[in-house]
């Protein structure tokens, strides 16, 4: 039965969990993302948090339709009410005043809503986040459309006289537009941004905890290369002390590929398990490349038949992986032919779009499912597969996707793009920190040493530090003037693992977004009238918006402020309280946007009043467990601080049933103090040498 204008009233409204409410608008929908994923709520983290109130007990969202023509709900919106997530975005971070289409994509250039990871989940600057489970394309209105009806409908304003006219005058509400006869709706509550995330992450399972070694730095080779040709690469990577813990194999070591056989090539890798073996001697894991389109030539095709839909992608079949019997049947494939030789992940390629060689929305698969919720869910069906099947074998994972969706907190993969712009690449990053993904701003190739040198201090202080040559055929020392400082760079990576690591396990245990943009951390863009009327530049006198979009936090102490091609200042804005230079420990600021510099050889990194950075000595790659390896422990500033040390085996899931350790780390009136765990696998507690940072300002 249809539904029009009815109000959803808090007492409606389901607590599932302390500060988290759903709700039917509509009818209940047969397959979500989240209910497809089925991975449990972390229910004792959430029960953890502070309560949070009901963010709309004054004003009320409205279903306006519900019905075979769709769903249509709205949200209020506060005049100031800033609005952050949606997914992977590139050019900004608050949506306020954008119409986005929210469709898994190729990236093409424009915030529009159409990109790899774009799905129906927000959060404002007012602390909480709005969730639709749903695996619909829906078309978003953020505060951009005024209904007749507002009772707050903002001024009339006559643009001849008035110096004020806006173009886009402040509506009070939010607009979905779901292509169902239903949709279920979540609200996670809080007192700021912040807590909103966290109670997301952890709903959707809580951040996932890669691998140790995923940590490290990884390099991926030209497409065709041989097993011998990436041997003597990764020999030159040590002979030159350059680090390296993972090599990426391109489509070259498929028999064919577009479509892919999903087995090796006899002439370019006559032994894939010796090959395996002796990049694991070496310290290094293998990680392959797919895309899911399986070619006529393939074992797996007769078996793929039945279970695929209507189109073909570059004649190879389009599985229906939501189907078991398709998941089993790669799952099978994969742990023969690979994860038992040892293969670490998979890079899952074309899992996204373009329009112009994907299967269309009127597709047919076996299960049912629309092309549109196929082509929508794609990347985390194949996400869950390679998660689900690394478990079995009590080994964690860690990979690249290019298309992903909702409930993806928990999967192993990170974000990456064919577009290649550095400076949109950091926004990308800030943006995935609001929505429960990570995004890799890999490094290809660089216009020059200026290019290079910035583009590699950034790819090395982000989720994954990784330089993709499959095309390019680039090494880190292609700029002999700047080799040292590429190769320093690199290893600063390395000693920061303790630190990362640490992060990426408070990601599991509490959501908190190892990488976050400055809204999470209190600090707001800014928007600016310009009221020069242009015939062609800004017809309608649109405001600009500064954004703070050019950096981020690392863990809960690390301002990162990445430099561009040319530049050596900057602006940086920093959050409340003192920060000081990581480097010297010199005090930079008290608050506030400040001038910064840095030589070309720097990245500029920050650490706030009371930061303690655990560093371990420079390594080539992760050492594996039980190394003992000893830290430098640097505290910043002139306030106590604390921080917690997490150790584990480094590679198995026996950390989720206890098999792990928290070290507390703290100062106390300027001395160093440790609360030693019960047991280590990586470091030695009583080689922890204390280094004091700062000048006392």
């Amino acid at each position: 039965m249809a539904v029009q204008n009815r109000t959803l009233l808090p007492s409606q409204w389901m607590e599932t969990h302390r500060g988290v409410w759903r709700i039917n608008a509509g009818e209940e929908q047969a397959f979500t993302p989240l209910g497809f994923l089925g991975i449990p709520p972390k229910t004792d983290a959430i029960a953890g948090m502070d309560e949070a109130a009901f963010p709309f007990a004054e004003r009320s969202p409205v279903l306006d339709r519900a019905g075979a023509s769709g769903t249509v709900i709205r949200f209020p919106l506060e005049r100031d009410e800033r609005v952050y997530g949606f997914g992977l975005h590139f050019r900004r971070l608050n949506h306020r005043n954008q119409v986005m289409q929210l469709q898994v994509d190729h990236y093409g250039g424009r915030d529009d809503g159409r990109t790899h990871a774009s799905f129906p989940f927000y959060v404002t600057s007012r602390g909480y986040g709005v969730l639709l489970n749903t695996a619909k394309v829906v078309t978003v209105d953020v505060g951009t459309s005024v209904r007749r009806d507002d009772p707050k409908p903002p001024p009339v304003r006559d643009r001849n006289m008035d110096r004020a006219w806006d173009s886009q005058p402040p509506a009070n509400s939010i607009e979905f537009n779901v292509p169902a006869s239903g949709v279920e709706v979540i609200v996670f509550g809080g007192n700021q941004p912040l807590d909103a995330v966290r109670r997301y992450n952890l709903y959707c399972g809580g951040g996932f905890l890669p691998p140790r070694w995923g940590l490290g730095f990884w390099h991926r080779v030209p497409t065709l290369y041989s097993d011998e040709q990436v041997e003597a690469e990764v020999n030159e990577f040590r002979e030159r002390g350059f680090p390296l813990d993972v090599v990426g194999l391109e489509p070259g070591w498929h028999s064919k590929s577009y479509p892919c056989t999903f087995e090796w090539d006899e002439g370019r890798f006559p032994n894939p398990s010796a090959f395996v073996k002796r990049m694991d001697e070496l310290g290094v894991r293998v990680n392959l490349w797919e895309n899911p389109y399986v070619s006529p030539e393939s074992g797996l095709y007769e078996t793929m038949e039945p279970l695929s839909g209507s189109h073909t992608v570059w004649g190879g079949l389009v599985p229906d992986f939501t189907m078991p019997e398709a998941r089993e049947a790669l799952s099978d494939h994969r742990r023969q032919e690979h994860v038992v030789i040892g293969v670490s992940g998979y890079k899952l390629d074309e899992v996204d779009g373009y329009d112009k060689w994907l299967w269309p929305h009127h597709a047919t698969f076996p299960s049912g499912r629309s092309g549109e919720e196929m082509r929508q869910t794609y990347g985390i069906q194949l996400q869950k597969l390679t998660s689900d099947l690394y478990r079995t074998v009590n080994r964690r994972t860690y990979g690249l996707v290019r298309g992903s969706y909702i409930g993806a907190s928990s999967l192993p993969y990170a974000l990456y793009s064919d577009a290649y712009d550095h400076k949109t690449f950091i926004t990308a990053l800030c943006n995935c920190g609001f929505s429960g993904l990570l995004w890799s701003p890999e490094v290809r190739s660089g216009a020059d040493a200026d290019d290079w040198m910035r583009r590699m201090q950034t790819v090395c202080f982000s989720p994954m530090a990784m330089l993709n040559a499959w095309a390019s055929k680039t090494k880190p020392w292609d700029f002999p003037h700047i080799a040292d400082a590429v190769r320093d760079a690199m290893l600063l990576r390395m000693r920061f693992l303790p630190y990362l690591y640490s992060a990426f396990a408070r990601y599991r245990e509490d959501g908190t977004p190892p990488f976050r943009a400055m809204p999470l951390e209190g600090v707001e863009g800014e928007s600016v009238a310009d009221g020069t009327l242009d015939d062609t530049a800004n017809p309608y006198a649109s405001r600009a918006v500064i954004e703070r979009a050019d950096q981020y936090l690392m863990g809960d102490s690390v301002l990162v402020a990445p430099l561009f091609r040319g530049e050596t200042t900057r602006e940086v804005a920093f959050p409340d309280g003192a920060w000081f230079d990581f480097y010297t420990g010199k005090h930079v600021s008290h608050g506030g946007v400040q001038q910064v510099s840095a030589p070309l050889e720097r990245i500029p990194l920050f650490v706030r009043d009371g930061g303690i950075i655990p560093l371990m000595p420079e390594m080539e790659h992760i050492p594996k467990a039980d190394r003992n390896v000893p830290l430098e422990v640097r505290a910043y500033g002139t306030k106590d601080g604390v921080f917690r040390l997490y150790d584990d085996d480094g590679e198995t899931f026996d950390f989720e049933r206890g098999d792990c350790s928290w070290t507390t780390l703290r100062t106390v009136g300027g001395n160093g103090e440790i609360e030693a765990a019960d047991r280590y696998w990586f470091y030695d507690p009583s080689r922890f040498e204390w280094k004091r940072m700062t000048d006392d300002a």
